[in-house]
């Protein structure tokens, strides 16, 4: 089976142990976001993501 986990770090991050493991890593840039905030870009990424993979029409075209 696979699996797909976003894991949202603190402040200085993960450590190099924990960033090892990970098959991908994405960032937001290296600005801090607070959590609240990262967890709405994320999911507004991940719905953009799906949208375009569904050809759905871009909100503004037209």
């Amino acid at each position: 089976m696979r699996e797909v986990r976003f894991l949202i770090g603190a402040a200085d991050g993960f450590d190099d142990t924990a960033r090892a493991q990970a098959d991908l890593l994405l960032s937001f840039g290296r600005a801090t976001w607070p959590h609240l905030l990262a967890r709405a870009m994320l999911a507004e990424q991940l719905w953009r993501a799906t949208s375009i993979l569904a050809n759905h029409p871009y909100h503004r075209e037209g």
